[in-house]
């Protein structure tokens, strides 16, 4: 196993993590992974895919993610886009009724102590 399969953390399913996105470049660690640890306090690991809804909800809620920040080399992100999203604002934008959809393989286990699987469930784009 290579240095990165060994540091993979598990996703909600209970399966090694899968890789989000490398572009753009996602993660608390910028390695492409929803991996989390004790320095992640906004716990971003749900791996979703982007709509033009939930990034207005975000900006509406205080995080704009839609206009690039180049000194943070954050490209700012649009529809279609997948991102490493924190867990409590993804679970406020179901309640919202503004939720992206998600990738359950590439979402980290860590998720379920903030949202349980069974609110998942219905926004997986990866279960068969």
């Amino acid at each position: 196993m290579g240095e990165e399969g060994a540091n993979r953390q598990l996703n909600v399913l209970g399966e090694p993590l899968s890789l989000c996105c490398k572009d753009p470049l996602t993660g608390f660690y910028r390695d492409g992974y929803c991996n989390t640890g004790p320095m992640d306090l906004g716990t971003h690991t749900v791996c979703a895919a982007l709509t033009t809804e939930f990034l207005e909800f975000s900006a509406w809620a205080g995080n704009d993610l839609i206009t690039p920040r180049p000194e943070f080399n954050f490209p700012g992100l649009k529809e279609g886009d997948q991102w490493c999203l924190c867990a409590t604002r993804w679970l406020d934008a179901h309640k919202a009724g503004q939720a992206p959809r998600v990738y359950l393989q590439r979402t980290n286990i860590k998720t379920l102590e903030l949202v349980p699987l069974e609110i998942l469930k219905p926004y997986a784009i990866d279960l068969s």
